[in-house]
């Protein structure tokens, strides 16, 4: 990949340590970009693939994000829940540089486009 194809979207000293930040896309749900305690970086649709909860509101512990609604714990490194739950939530790709922060291009304006902020309340239906 040459650099057209990488996106810079913050300084890895904007994501607080055991935490994230929430990265914007023109079209579908925000991204989370994630820090863990070894500086290393990780980006997920910022959405559980159990009931939608937003992971950038987690707890980051090693190389896993728990999702503050009902606690399923998410690897970062693939975006899939540990078990004894299923599921995975899309993974972007990421390039720590400099300590810049670089996300795929193509993966930030392709994937998890059809996933949708689940609706909670007295709105419901």
């Amino acid at each position: 990949m040459n650099m057209g194809d990488w996106k810079w979207v913050c300084r890895v000293d904007d994501i607080p340590v055991l935490g994230s930040r929430c990265i914007g896309r023109p079209h579908g749900m925000d991204v989370a970009v994630f820090r863990n305690d070894c500086d290393q970086v990780f980006a997920l649709l910022d959405r559980c693939p159990h009931k939608g909860g937003p992971l950038s509101q987690g707890i980051v512990f090693g190389t896993s994000v728990a999702c503050p609604l009902h606690n399923w714990t998410i690897g970062m490194d693939d975006g899939c829940a540990k078990q004894p739950d299923e599921g995975c939530t899309p993974k972007f790709s990421v390039k720590v540089e400099d300590g810049a922060v670089y996300l795929n291009a193509v993966e930030l304006a392709s994937l998890g486009l059809d996933a949708v902020k689940p609706i909670a309340g007295p709105a419901r239906r």
